[in-house]
């Protein structure tokens, strides 16, 4: 694998640079002087940000993008062989790095690398860990890299100049285990991505391989409750740090858990079976509880003051699409949230059941066929949690429809479970029947990793 040099100003191009994830990597090398460029399909605020800053993106991908003077081309794993900007770098012999690849050799560069990976609740336990980081923002100046947009920082990534460094660390493709974590948080582990992954087993695998990546001198943060975990912990050469529910196999943990009206917890932290400070939440659910366990821990790791991490977690109100109030229309509000996995699509309809409401709707866009295929029992028996659904079309993402299923076929199964569900093609059609039917005081939440967002986004603006 091609090793970069941050010692010399190289020229950096990227294949699909306007991604949250690619955007955040082409912003930290322009800051290290790097010449960069890019192409991407369509202009955007984040592809107008990097051009601000320096780059030289265009929007068309053609082998006529890649010059001599390229230094290395990056690129994503949605992205083919047969992709002529990739052709061309290979015909011109100029060395290539995956996104992941990058990523770890950014990493290489900083002291303290937290990486934070699990099947769910990365963006949001990242954002938190990043938020407590920011009480001492001078004073610690970290690199910042969230897989979403994090207000706080007017974006997805703040570049600072120290030696702390965080990012999120995805499974999907083995990803993960092209970086150099010194603080590895592994939140959960179970069944996702399974166009890549065998089974439930290839997947714990995967994240003992990450674990393993740890030095001596580091610390692997993970859940309590992964069963087996020391399946997952057991090799590595770093310190295995706990947390989780229970107050006395945990090494952080949470004691008399309180919900407000609006499904927000506070509890009394518990460390290593000693009560520390009391913590309140701003974020709803039961999995934001243990989001937060998870980021105490890690900031502890890290060596910061326990006062420092209850003013961070007190201020953090959340990423965008994570439960997010985006509006009122008719008397009824809209929610927004990237759920589109079972367990976080519990999570969220069990935590919205907290907030006052009439009806609970759920606008649910599944994504990908084989997500779908593979957790389609699952998706109807999460999804029966709210008072009515509507299903959108699957969002196929990297993927095409060779799997004979649609929509449809989840709407079957809710209808089985005796949920009231509704099926539309169009987003139009969607818009105009929730007019119809949502009245005041229902609750509506927009739900999927697609484009779903922008149904609710259509509603406010007319």
């Amino acid at each position: 694998m091609y090793q970069m040099d941050f010692n010399t100003k190289q020229h950096v191009h990227f294949i699909g640079i306007g991604g949250i994830s690619m955007s955040a990597l082409a912003e930290i090398l322009l800051s290290r002087g790097f010449t960069v460029s890019g192409s991407d399909s369509k202009e955007s605020d984040l592809t107008k940000r990097l051009i601000s800053l320096g780059a030289n993106i265009v929007y068309e991908q053609t082998a006529k993008n890649i010059t001599p003077d390229i230094n290395v081309v990056v690129y994503t794993a949605a992205i083919k062989d047969t992709n002529p900007e990739l052709r061309a770098a290979k015909d011109l012999a100029i060395p290539t790095l995956t996104r992941a690849e990058l990523l770890g050799e950014i990493m290489k560069n900083y002291k303290h690398a937290i990486g934070v990976s699990g099947t769910h609740g990365k963006t949001t336990t990242t954002s938190m860990i990043s938020q407590i980081m920011l009480e001492k923002e001078k004073e610690l100046d970290p690199t910042i890299l969230v897989g979403g947009i994090f207000h706080p920082i007017n974006g997805n990534a703040r570049i600072g100049n120290s030696d702390l460094f965080i990012t999120e660390a995805c499974e999907y493709t083995n990803s993960f285990l092209s970086f150099f974590p010194t603080i590895a948080v592994i939140l959960n582990v179970r069944e996702d991505h399974m166009d890549f992954f065998k089974d439930i087993d290839d997947i714990r695998n995967s994240f003992r391989q990450y674990a393993e990546l740890v030095p001596s001198d580091g610390y692997i943060v993970i859940n309590n409750s992964i069963p087996d975990n020391d399946y997952i912990t057991g090799h590595c050469k770093g310190t295995v740090v706990t947390f989780g529910l229970d107050n006395k196999a945990c090494d952080y943990s949470a004691a008399n858990i309180t919900y407000n009206e609006f499904g927000c917890a506070s509890y009394d932290l518990i460390i290593k079976g000693d009560k520390s400070i009391h913590i309140s939440l701003k974020v709803p659910g039961e999995h934001n509880v243990l989001n937060s366990l998870a980021a105490v821990a890690t900031c502890v790791c890290a060596g910061f003051d326990i006062e420092t991490i209850g003013a961070g977690l007190a201020k953090y109100s959340g990423a965008d699409r994570r439960f997010q109030f985006k509006g009122k229309v008719n008397g009824f509000n809209i929610i927004d949230d990237y759920a589109h996995h079972p367990d976080e699509i519990e999570a969220t309809l069990t935590a919205a059941r907290n907030y006052p409401h009439n009806n609970l709707w759920c606008v649910f866009q599944p994504h990908t066929f084989t997500r779908t295929k593979a957790f389609m029992k699952e998706f109807a028996k999460a999804l029966s949690l709210a008072d009515k659904v509507i299903l959108a079309d699957i969002y196929p993402a990297r993927e095409t429809d060779d799997l004979g299923i649609s929509s449809e076929t989840l709407l079957n199964e809710l209808k089985a479970l005796g949920c009231e569900a509704y099926y539309f093609h169009s987003f139009e059609e969607i818009e105009k029947f929730i007019l119809e039917k949502c009245i005041n005081d229902d609750m509506l939440i927009t739900m999927g990793a697609g484009d779903v967002v922008l149904i609710g986004e259509e509603l406010i603006s007319k």
